[in-house]
């Protein structure tokens, strides 16, 4: 009697020990469902310049030349880096360091050997090797908007849609829009209405940002930093950088003054040894700052505009 009862009692063990594994195992198998199902996006068709154009749902290898920025924003990390020669976007070499070049003008066997399997391109495509034509053949290829070509919020907004990331794009919009706020309250706190210009220096020129100049944009419009004179007087900024000379400098009476430029530039020395410049406000009160790292400044996107907020920061309210 007591040996059948041992047996029944195993039998029951086994069966419930099956039942567990067999639970156990159907749920890891939804979960990796549900796991892939949410890393395989459903092809999108959206409007381009070019018309409407279906971007692949299972889009890996991402090619976006100069727009590397918005798509690190969204966890993308493109196939290959946008350079000329061998300067890159510096600001974002934390992140794509290991990511090989492209040369700016996209030549089509370069683009071949990166094997991309998306290529999303500027409006203007003149300045492109190939056509669109040609890298359509390689590639489903995504040409953006004038609008969104020159408005890193709407590339933001466009490749979160293109990558299924829709929420993330709203989520990293909000975030920076907050950074903003505090950041603002901070600056007026430290330095009220006092104001702010940025030179940078390349070989030995000079070159004032405009008030909408890449990151002066973020200065001028978005934190409200004052704006000198001279600064003014420059109006909306061209295509094309135009230097100013040391004499004009001179006229510079701004409070504060970001001096961009690589260690040794000739430019630097330049300034020292210039009566005009030493004369000016900024530099007899001690306020120049002199960044070497500088090329969020030269570059318009979320992570280019949160490094030149954090620049300013440390500058001026620490």
């Amino acid at each position: 009697m007591r040996q059948r009862n041992t047996s029944s009692f195993l039998v029951i063990g086994l069966l419930f020990l099956l039942t567990v594994l067999m639970t156990a195992c159907g749920d890891n198998t939804d979960s990796n469902s549900s796991e892939q199902s949410k890393n395989q996006n459903s092809d999108v068709t959206m409007n381009s310049a070019k018309g409407e154009i279906t971007i692949p749902g299972d889009a890996q290898r991402v090619l976006a030349p100069f727009h590397e920025d918005a798509l690190l924003a969204l966890d993308v990390k493109p196939v290959a880096k946008w350079a000329i020669g061998q300067t890159v976007q510096g600001y974002l070499e934390d992140q794509i360091k290991e990511v090989p070049k492209i040369e700016w003008n996209m030549p089509q066997e370069q683009v071949l050997k990166h094997e991309p399997d998306l290529i999303i391109l500027e409006n203007g495509t003149d300045s492109y090797e190939g056509s669109y034509e040609d890298y359509q053949k390689i590639a489903p290829t995504y040409i953006m908007t004038e609008e969104t070509t020159n408005d890193w919020r709407k590339q933001i907004e466009t490749f979160g849609k293109m990558f299924g990331k829709e929420s993330q794009a709203d989520k990293v919009l909000n975030q920076y829009d907050a950074k903003v706020a505090k950041a603002k309250e901070t600056l007026n706190n430290a330095i009220g209405d006092e104001t702010v210009a940025a030179i940078w220096a390349k070989g030995d020129q000079f070159f004032l940002f405009e008030q909408n100049r890449h990151s002066a944009e973020v200065l001028y419009s978005e934190l409200d930093i004052n704006q000198p004179e001279l600064v003014k007087d420059l109006g909306k900024a061209e295509t094309q950088w135009n230097p100013i000379s040391l004499e004009k400098l001179s006229q510079l009476k701004a409070d504060h003054v970001f001096l961009l430029a690589e260690e040794n530039e000739p430019g630097l020395q330049t300034l020292k040894d210039s009566n005009v410049w030493q004369s000016t406000p900024a530099v007899e009160n001690g306020n120049v700052y002199t960044i070497n790292e500088s090329s969020n400044w030269t570059n318009k996107g979320l992570i280019a505009s949160e490094k030149t907020i954090d620049d300013l920061l440390k500058a001026l309210a620490e």
